[in-house]
C-alpha cells in the first residue's frame, strides 16, 4: 500500500464535475483506491462516495492505493488533483 497527502486546489472542491474526473482516472487502475478526509474514507472509484466526503477547496486528503499498479495510480491521481481536476 502507498499513500500520500494532497491538497484539493480547485476553487469549488470535489463537487460533481471534478468528482467525476477523479473517478474516471481512478477506474483506469486495478488498485483499490480510497482517500481519507477528516473521519471519512471514500472510494475514489465511486462518484457518490467522493461527493459524500464533502471535500472543499484547500482541504487536505490522504490518497491510499493498494494493488498491482498502486504507485502508478497514486502518481496519476496526485497529478490530476494538483492540476485542479479540470477547473
Amino acid at each position: 500500500m502507498v499513500s500520500q497527502k494532497v491538497v484539493v486546489k480547485n476553487p469549488t472542491g470535489l463537487h460533481l464535475r471534478p468528482a467525476g474526473i477523479l473517478c474516471k482516472e481512478a477506474i483506469q487502475f486495478k488498485a483499490h483506491i480510497t482517500f481519507s478526509f477528516r473521519d471519512t474514507t471514500a472510494n475514489a472509484k465511486s462518484v457518490l462516495s467522493v461527493l459524500g466526503a464533502c471535500v472543499k477547496s484547500g482541504d487536505e486528503i490522504t490518497l491510499c492505493c493498494e494493488g498491482e499498479d498502486e504507485q502508478e495510480a497514486l502518481n496519476r491521481l496526485v497529478e490530476v488533483i494538483e492540476a485542479g481536476l479540470g477547473e
